[in-house]
Parts: structure tokens; sequence; C-alpha cells
């Protein structure tokens, strides 16, 4: 049996301090990940000066 598409794992019903979580956690990972990339840009302008 493959996973059920348009179902979340927990159940069907959402409350909204679960939706916020998961909206925070999102948004958190959307930082982290900018954050990650700009480090990169950072060290390859670094290392192109040298």
């Amino acid at each position: 049996m493959g996973p059920r598409k348009g179902v979340p794992l927990g159940g069907v019903r959402k409350t909204p301090s679960t939706f916020r979580e998961l909206t925070m956690a999102d948004l958190a990972f959307v930082v982290t990940t900018i954050a990650v990339f700009a480090l990169v840009v950072l060290v390859a302008k670094g290392v192109a000066k040298l």
C-alpha cells in the first residue's frame, strides 16, 4: 500500500495551534536555508579574492 495523498499524517482534522506550529517550522526552515546560502556566497566571494 502506498502513502495516501491529501490526508495529513495525524488525521483529518487540523487544530489552529498545530497549523501555526507547522507554519513556524516552515518559516524557520526557509530562514535557515537562506542563511546557509548567504554564508556559502560570502565564503565563495572570499575565496575568489585570494
